[in-house]
């Protein structure tokens, strides 16, 4: 079959480089100059000292401080630093996970929960590398269900300290970034206790080592020791025998204790204080997703790279052998995969546009928006890693026997991406967050309403039970003769299926409201309801974030491109969820297949274009390189 021709890759790699294509270009640039492939015959301790390296010239290239605030010598550039740290997933992912910990998690709570006598002291050191730091919250007992956190912060008005204490081994603060070798300090939550009360987590400052290397007095540190992937990062357990920290170790943004241990806070619910500080830290869940997003991106390069050279099998009619992306079931392993990949690269720029409005310095205190954004990253989070991960094994599938070499990268981007979907924040319990998050927007949806609307809202609801009991297809009239192709029909579809569930859930859930309910028991029984709503929300927010970028696409060319590959993904998710369209009266069978027909479709007419499609993501080709492809890999840099 013959290669696309017609398409300029460039112009494709703009549209996808977006507000930050300077930020890309400056980070390919720096990236095609070193070499940081992780090496499976590396020892633990060999990777930990490259990925080291790695950070060191990350320091040295200034690019972490972009992300901070100028009033301590940053750029303020919170969406061009997180751009940068997502294309680390080009490359080791060790070294992206090492430096989100660092300068995300780390540098952005002191930045984002500490005041001046934080900033002041400590920032300008987390900026250049020279205070390595953590971000001590999941414990052994307690991961996601962060208000339960074990782990006290007990003040002491006598000396005015607090006084950090491990009262369990459910309380030990496990899989901690930079614990295990280079951490000297680390941003601990704990259960604030003042005057016998406690006041809900908060954050503390508490250093761990001496510059020496060595724990300090009351902290036990152990390390995690070899892991499935991301061996280059230094996880470690840190517990906490009655440490003593200064009064100004808490990081006060929100809440303080003044010397005689009243406590005060801006925010008198505790629920919403908690909520807002951990808001407050939603980038580092924005990177995880961008970082998923370009391992992806890769593993789909090599494939369909490989897929355009790899032979199989006679034509009849020729004698020649066929290269496997020539059929369409390796088609259809790759190419839906490769449009989603696209749809969510484009949610993934809405997202960071999102946060860097609401969190570059100067912005304007915007609570909506600030969940909005919380509730956003949320879901693509889920739906990114969970796609990476799917993505990366039929990729490694894809090509056979050489893609389950570790030479080949595939393997390695497998393992290392895998605790994606379980790391800042479990994948099903962000999306329970999302589901309440709309339910809560849908109450006051329906409060809002007129007398008017509410009854046509409840005629509604009607109306969607009776064609759900007796079968009738509401819906089939009106778009049987509707084209697949035809995008505000497929937003239809994904918004009527996402309405539709969210209402039904809330049907469900209002039992609860009853007195004497067992409400764990009735949220417990809608569970998987609430989940399947969360993914078709985010289903909707992600085809949404594809169609904008298609229109405001300049160049024809790429343009009908985008569209088609819109087509591809929306058709994909539309198909994958077949049978609740045929059950819920949507779909006709006869509907159904023709979905199916239509996705055949536009993998055969995307088939030319699928080397333009993954060259455009702009990977450096070094960090590409790999036998399967034939590429020579750059020299590996010299220790600092």
């Amino acid at each position: 079959m013959a290669a696309d021709a017609g398409i300029d890759v460039a112009a494709l790699q703009k549209v996808l480089d977006g507000r930050w294509a300077a930020v890309r270009d400056d980070v390919r640039e720096q990236m095609g100059q070193i070499r940081l492939h992780p090496d499976p015959d590396l020892s633990t301790d060999e990777h930990r000292e490259r990925v080291t390296d790695g950070m060191f010239q990350i320091a040295q290239s200034g690019r972490p401080r972009t992300g901070f605030d100028p009033a301590h010598g940053g750029g303020g550039d919170v969406g061009g630093v997180v751009t940068a740290f997502q294309m680390l997933g080009y490359g080791d992912l060790s070294l992206l996970v090492k430096a989100g910990v660092q300068w995300g998690l780390f540098g952005g709570a002191v930045q984002e929960l500490g005041t001046a006598r934080h900033h002041d002291r400590y920032l300008r050191a987390i900026m250049d590398g020279d205070l390595p730091g953590c971000f001590a919250m999941t414990e052994t007992g307690h991961g996601s269900d962060v208000q339960n956190l074990g782990t006290t912060a007990t003040y002491d008005p006598a000396t005015q300290e607090f006084v950090v204490h491990t009262p369990g081994p459910s309380a030990r603060k496990d899989y901690i970034g930079n614990a295990a070798r280079d951490g000297r300090m680390a941003v601990v939550f704990a259960q604030l206790i003042t005057g016998g009360r406690s006041h809900g987590v908060h954050a503390l400052l508490v250093p761990i080592r001496s510059g020496s290397g060595a724990a300090l007095p009351g902290v036990t540190i152990t390390d995690c020791g070899r892991k499935a992937g991301l061996n280059g990062v230094d996880n470690g357990r840190l517990a906490f025998d009655h440490v003593r920290v200064p009064r100004e170790a808490l990081l006060n943004r929100f809440a303080d204790v003044a010397p005689d241990g009243t406590y005060s806070s801006s925010i008198e619910n505790e629920t919403r204080r908690f909520f807002t500080m951990l808001g407050t830290l939603v980038r580092g869940r924005i990177s995880v997703a961008g970082g998923a997003g370009s391992a992806a991106q890769k593993a789909l390069a090599i494939a369909v790279r490989y897929g355009e050279t790899r032979r199989q099998f006679s034509d009849p009619a020729t004698g020649e052998e066929v290269v496997v992306l020539d059929y369409l079931a390796h088609q259809r392993k790759l190419l839906p995969a490769l449009a989603t990949t696209y749809a969510l690269h484009f949610a993934q720029e809405e997202l960071v546009s999102a946060m860097h409005d609401v969190q570059a310095p100067g912005a304007a205190s915007d609570e909506d928006a600030q969940r909005a954004l919380e509730t956003k990253a949320a879901g693509v989070k889920a739906v990114g890693t969970w796609h990476a991960t799917a993505t990366i094994q039929a990729c490694r599938e894809a090509c056979g026997g050489a893609g389950y070499l570790a030479e080949n990268l595939l393997p390695q981007l497998k393992a290392d991406t895998d605790v994606f979907t379980t790391f800042e924040g479990d994948n099903t319990v962000l999306l329970q967050l999302v589901a309440k998050g709309l339910l809560s927007e849908y109450g006051a949806r329906v409060k809002g309403l007129s007398p008017l609307g509410m009854a046509r809202f409840v005629g509604d609801q009607v109306a969607g039970a009776v064609v759900e009991r007796s079968g009738v297809q509401a819906l089939v009239g009106q778009v049987r003769h509707r084209d697949l192709r035809d995008r505000a029909y497929q937003r239809r579809l994904l918004a009527d299926r996402e309405e539709h569930l969210l209402a039904s859930l809330a049907r469900r859930l209002r039992a609860a409201l009853a007195p004497g309910a067992d409400q764990f028991g009735i949220f417990n029984a809608a569970q998987n309801h609430l989940l399947r709503a969360a993914r078709a929300h985010v289903d909707r927010v992600v085809f949404d974030a594809f169609a904008a970028a298609v229109e405001r696409t300049g160049d024809a060319g790429v343009r009908a491109l985008l569209a088609q590959v819109c087509d591809l993904h929306a058709l994909s998710v539309i198909e994958a969820e077949r049978a609740w369209f045929v059950e819920h009266g949507r779909f006709t069978a006869a509907r159904s297949r023709a979905v199916t027909a239509a996705v055949n479709e536009l993998c055969g007419a995307l088939r030319p274009h699928a080397r333009t499609l993954v060259d455009g993501f702009g990977i450096p080709e070094g960090w590409l390189a790999c036998p399967l492809l034939g590429i020579e890999a750059p020299a590996p840099p010299a220790h600092a």
